[in-house]
């Protein structure tokens, strides 16, 4: 646990908000922290209608109790790495011995999307503390059980699971392996007949978790709740979740994704030891082993799960790796006694690798800040409020980044309009005081190029401020038909 803390805590404090998730997440978080709406989430001003509060709720608790913004912003995954350390270790011991525990708890450590994704600002860096727990409560059940309060805290987890990222319910279907292991009779499994009311109550548990945000937050739509609540209850429930899983409109990729693109890399060092593994499991299988079954039967269908849909992401299918660090851990000291006896010289060689291997992840955890430096966004955020004296600054095709480190009031017409830089050129004429940043592709189009002043560039655009007197009169849109105005009551991050 000491080694998970040190791997995704190195260089914290260094690191800023980064990636576009990041940005988004810390921004919503602090936006219901200045401004109180907790269970229906902002991004400047217009609800954000993408994903559960929970993970922003923690974000905005660990800023509340330490000040600092970007060190909340990592809290939770440094949570979920020691947690899903410990309960890796604590399985590993139940289901075989202490040995295997250690194993499979550094095993874990040592794959390279362990390090990617708990080390970041995420929702599944979060997502990834549920599903650990969810995993434990299950195998304690199902494997050692029978241990009802386990299974209890299981659903209690998938559901907190829920309300961080809808596919929180995955470990639900480790029940599948398990029921067929039950009823032909493999050894390892617990079988628990006549339990219908106990079984009945998980669900129970699950709805309860669920509830923590989805009851009050439908209360009060039902009491108070405008047009939009309305659409955003509507979104969260339906368009986010299962029109999203069988429509996808972003991150399209083949069924074959997961395979040739995502594990290869990052289930790495593991990976190499498949061509080992695949065959010994295949034994284990034949002789009736539930534990095999119920564990790679578990991994088996989150990655068909996720094949299933359209959209993927390399960060979906990090819920099914530690349960095969598990079913691999116990192979592990066979594997490696044939590889020594292949390859003497591999036996003093093997404790150099694994030790260089930590070594170098944690000394990334500093570099990659170092490597990074300042976030644009930060940095044209800062001149951009100088060069305008802090007037109202207007959005044109803007990014979370500009929303979270603006110095000024900033005004927009919706994140997802689109382009809106022809409204940016309307709002300055009826509002002379203000200036707009606005993107290099669209400048000409709206604003004369003479009359501009470049601010700097982001890894998107090269962007330019201008004021009234940059108008071209080529743009006379009807006007908008939503414009939000958000200011910050602080600079959020001082260098």
């Amino acid at each position: 646990m000491l080694l998970a803390l040190l791997l995704m805590a190195a260089g914290l404090g260094l690191r800023q908000p980064y990636n576009v998730d990041e940005e988004r997440f810390l921004g919503v978080a602090l936006e219901m922290l200045q401004d109180g709406s907790w269970f229906i989430p902002h991004r400047a001003a217009e609800i954000y209608p993408d994903k559960p509060p929970l993970f922003m709720w923690m974000i905005m608790l660990f800023t509340w109790l330490t000040g600092l913004p970007k060190i909340a912003l990592f809290i939770p995954g440094l949570l979920s790495a020691v947690v899903t350390t410990a309960c890796l270790h604590d399985l590993g011991t139940r289901l075989w011995n202490r040995r295997i525990g250690v194993i499979a708890a550094l095993l874990f450590l040592a794959t390279y999307q362990t390090y990617s994704i708990l080390r970041v600002g995420q929702i599944d860096s979060f997502l990834a503390l549920w599903i650990a727990l969810g995993l434990y409560g299950m195998v304690r059940h199902l494997l050692l059980g029978p241990a009802w309060g386990w299974f209890y805290v299981a659903c209690a987890a998938m559901g907190l699971g829920i309300i961080s990222k809808g596919v929180g319910f995955l470990p639900i279907l480790m029940l599948i392996p398990y029921a067929y292991a039950v009823r032909k009779g493999w050894r390892g499994v617990v079988v628990m007949p006549g339990q219908a009311g106990r079984w009945a109550l998980g669900l129970l548990a699950l709805l309860a978790a669920v509830s923590v945000w989805l009851l009050p937050l439908g209360v009060s739509v039902a009491l108070n709740g405008d047009a939009d609540a309305i659409a955003y209850l509507k979104n969260i429930l339906l368009h986010q979740t299962a029109d999203r899983y069988a429509g996808a409109w972003e991150h399209k990729e083949p069924f074959w994704y997961f395979l040739t693109n995502v594990i290869p890399q990052y289930w790495m060092p593991l990976v190499l030891a498949l061509p080992w593994l695949v065959p010994a499991w295949r034994r284990q299988l034949l002789k009736h082993d539930g534990r095999v079954l119920v564990l790679l039967g578990w991994v088996v269908l989150v990655l068909v799960f996720f094949a299933l849909s359209t959209g993927k992401r390399k960060i979906y299918i990090f819920p099914a790796l530690p349960a095969l660090v598990l079913v691999a851990a116990p192979l592990l000291p066979w594997l490696l006694k044939r590889w020594f006896a292949r390859w003497p010289g591999l036996r003093r060689v093997f404790p150099v690798l694994v030790a260089l291997w930590f070594c170098a992840w944690f000394a990334r955890g500093f570099i990659e800040p170092i490597k990074d430096g300042r976030n644009p966004h930060d940095e044209l955020m800062e001149d951009a409020a100088q060069m305008s004296g802090g007037a109202d600054l207007v959005l044109a095709g803007w990014r979370e980044g500009h929303w979270l480190f603006a110095r000024q009031p900033i005004v927009h017409f919706g994140f997802m309009q689109g382009s809106t830089t022809d409204q940016a050129a309307l709002y300055l004429r009826n509002h002379p005081q203000a200036f707009a940043l606005v993107p290099a592709r669209d400048l000409e189009r709206c604003f004369l190029m003479p009359k501009a002043r470049q601010v700097g560039h982001t890894s998107r655009a090269e962007w330019f401020l201008v004021g009234d007197d940059a108008d071209n009169g080529q743009c006379n849109p009807p006007p908008a038909a939503r414009t939000y105005r958000y200011v910050w009551n602080k600079v959020l991050f001082k260098q």
